[in-house]
């Protein structure tokens, strides 16, 4: 074991809660932020090419949710462990289990792009895509499942340099593919005559430059754990470890695809318009909701590095700042988002139909918002202790076990509102039933911290 081992191990066991989240916090935020401001820039960029071109974003998302679902299941399986492993002095665990997620990441993700190339008019069909829609869907969608195993190995090695405690080399790779992506899709679509194809294109060579930047980090040995064919375990129980770690990861990101595919299924009902209005309100939800996750992610390698150390007070007061920073940050800025929903959906689409769904979907996400912090750090609290179950059953419920029914019975009670709401309708839900989960571990944890 290293000296620099040691020292970022004690960082995280030794050092103010407030100011290690707020440190580790910083990287993983600006990482969040970027990735969604290059979301947005596809957004605005596509928008530039109508209301169809809009949906096809929406449509291609589901499959982005599927790649990711893969490349977080095993970059969290993986990473969990290796926090604990760094955290217990093991670093040639932690490296046998890196290597492991990292290969299998690798393949699953070819072999779920190759898949879908092979059938992927079909598949957008099945997506919800519509016959106006399917033209410019097909010419993005190739690029990004051709870069298929790209997206899942990097969102591996990218959870694993933040499971590490290295939040700011993980910064790198998200700042510069997000960077290249903004300048490309204006090149390609517009200087090149590209189109459509010019967007797909430029946010498949972003993630070529990201994967090779992470690659890098590994190679040049400035993380922990090692990458190493011959590392990948031996040890069936091994990969069942990282497979049954990273499950509730799988099941989040899974039934966010299923949900987004049921909800443009759902939006088809109401035209080009309704999935385009969705699409991008979706996204900006996602760019505000970045700033959460980002805490999320920094929360994640204390959690688990103070928890295999036995730190069970940190791991109980880290949840509790966490939360407290998100939901005031929360509060002020959709309340900003609510106040200016037109303006903001307009930016992306100026068809006056799209911009009156997206208004109404809006107001309703930004509620929605407010309500995530509790279940969202709560999944990701669990998960990073190794509490599998419980964190598999709280990552199925907001887009899954709640959503699901709601998004398919609301509009036949309520028309299109019940599109524009039933998201906020799963987030309340999930909350509720989260509250307990939380209240009971963290108990538990002053109970043993007491010991």
């Amino acid at each position: 074991m290293g000296t620099e081992t040691k020292s970022d191990c004690n960082k995280m066991i030794d050092t103010p809660i407030p100011h290690l989240i707020i440190s580790l916090s910083i990287p993983t935020i600006i990482s969040m932020l970027i990735t969604n401001i290059y979301n947005l820039a596809d957004a605005y960029f596509v928008g530039n090419l109508g209301t169809s071109a809009s949906g096809a974003i929406g449509i291609i998302l589901s499959i982005q949710a599927i790649l990711q679902a893969f490349g977080f299941m095993f970059g969290h399986g993986a990473g969990g462990i290796i926090s604990r492993k760094l955290g217990e002095k093991d670093g040639e665990s932690a490296s046998r289990y890196a290597s492991t997620s990292f290969f299998f990441s690798l393949g699953a993700g070819a072999l779920i792009g190759s898949m879908i190339l092979l059938f992927l008019e079909p598949c957008l069909k099945f997506l919800g895509c519509t016959d106006s829609i399917l033209p410019y869907a097909k010419s993005y969608g190739r690029y990004i499942v051709i870069a298929a195993p790209l997206v899942t190995s990097s969102c591996t090695l990218n959870n694993i340099l933040r499971y590490e405690g290295k939040a700011s080399l993980a910064m790198v790779r998200l700042a510069s593919g997000g960077i290249l992506n903004m300048i490309g899709d204006p090149i390609l679509m517009f200087g090149c005559h590209m189109g459509m194809d010019g967007a797909g294109l430029s946010t498949a060579l972003s993630q070529l430059i990201s994967f090779l930047l992470l690659l890098f980090m590994f190679v040049s040995e400035k993380s922990e754990s090692k990458l190493r064919l011959s590392y990948v375990t031996k040890k069936p129980k091994e990969l069942f470890n990282i497979l049954k770690n990273g499950f509730p990861s799988l099941i989040r990101q899974g039934l966010n695809s299923m949900s987004t595919m049921i909800l443009n299924q759902s939006a088809a009902v109401y035209g080009d318009t309704a999935i385009a209005a969705m699409s991008i309100v979706n996204r900006i939800g996602m760019f505000i909701v970045a700033i959460v996750i980002g805490l999320g992610q920094a929360f994640q390698p204390v959690a688990a590095y103070n928890y295999g150390a036995k730190q069970y007070k940190r791991v109980r007061d880290a949840y509790v700042f966490t939360f407290k920073i998100a939901e005031g940050f929360l509060i002020v800025i959709v309340s900003l988002g609510f106040l200016f929903a037109a303006p903001i959906v307009a930016v992306f689409q100026k068809d006056p139909a799209v911009v009156k769904i997206g208004v109404a979907a809006l107001h309703f996400q930004c509620i929605s918002l407010v309500l995530q912090p509790i279940s969202v750090y709560a999944n990701m609290m669990f998960q990073c202790v190794g509490k599998s179950m419980i964190a598999s059953l709280l990552a199925s419920l907001r887009s899954g076990i709640f959503f699901i029914p709601l998004i398919i019975f609301l509009p036949k009670v309520i028309g299109i509102a019940g599109i524009e709401s039933a998201q906020m309708g799963a987030d309340l839900l999930t909350t509720v039933t989260a509250i307990p989960f939380v209240l009971a571990f963290l108990r538990e944890l002053r109970q043993k911290g007491s010991a």
